[in-house]
């Protein structure tokens, strides 16, 4: 296995935990709470899995279906970056959404040049 396909299945796991996170974890509920954004925590739920199923799809059968799943959940973490960032979390705090938007990016970067 390569290291570009690890990060692709790295990030397609994660995301998929991330996602179910969001439909079953209280953790979740009080996090969207905390951010102001509890009526969308299904919504960004529904997202990370579609990113996920996306990433792991594209892998097996559309190579352009990873450059558009990468590219979406590299923009959804930007934003829950942001969002981080304006209700004054620490960078510690922040920094594994700006993790995943750079790996989600690398990734679509990546697929770009293939394709």
């Amino acid at each position: 296995m390569s290291f570009y396909t690890f990060l692709i299945f790295f990030s397609a796991i994660s995301f998929a935990f991330f996602g179910i996170g969001c439909f079953v974890a209280p953790r979740m509920k009080i996090e969207f709470l905390r951010y102001g954004l509890s009526k969308l925590r299904n919504f960004v739920g529904v997202l990370q899995l579609l990113g996920a199923i996306g990433l792991a799809i594209g892998y097996y059968f559309s190579p352009m279906l990873i450059l558009v799943s990468a590219s979406c959940l590299s923009l959804l973490m930007l934003l829950g970056f942001g969002v981080r960032l304006k209700i004054k979390d620490s960078l510690v705090l922040a920094t594994p959404a700006l993790f995943y938007a750079l790996l989600n990016a690398y990734i679509a970067f990546e697929q770009w040049i293939i394709l």
